[in-house]
């Protein structure tokens, strides 16, 4: 993909429909799937969007429904936002003011790197590099918007 795309407000960015393709790789095994499927981020009650992501998941050649939900809030920077899960436990931050962000979330024994980046109005990406005891996965998801 090309370069970064500074975005302003990254609230205002994200709000609407995306398609989303994800690739899931297990680089200690070699295992790979993938995801695909929309997201859509809607108004919040009191401030933010309701990130609702659900498709197909495939791994090992078995497809299985799946889907998740966040909470992105206003951030406390102007444009930001504080990205949590949907029981409101915090997930990671987001600053795309540049049209790029790294983000951590230590999860028990594991460490969750996200890379995050705007290449423009329709598209960005995310990264996450998962390192753990058990756990050595990169996921790497397209977002295109929907017309």
């Amino acid at each position: 993909m090309g370069e970064f795309w500074p975005v302003r407000d990254v609230l205002a960015y994200l709000a609407g429909s995306w398609r989303v393709r994800r690739s899931v790789r297990d680089l200690a095994s070699g295992d790979e799937g993938e995801f695909t499927g929309t997201t859509g981020f809607g108004p919040l009650d009191g401030g933010g969007l309701l990130h609702r992501e659900s498709g197909t998941f495939v791994w090992q050649g078995v497809a299985r429904p799946a889907e998740r939900t966040l909470r992105f809030l206003p951030g406390m920077a102007p444009g930001t936002a504080d990205v949590r899960f949907a029981d409101s436990r915090p997930f990671h931050d987001l600053d795309l003011t540049a049209g790029h962000w790294v983000a951590d979330h230590p999860c028990s024994a594991d460490l969750y790197r996200g890379e995050f980046t705007a290449y423009d109005a329709d598209r960005w990406r995310t990264v996450w590099r998962v390192r753990g005891p058990a756990k050595d996965l990169l996921l790497t998801t397209d977002y295109t918007r929907e017309p």
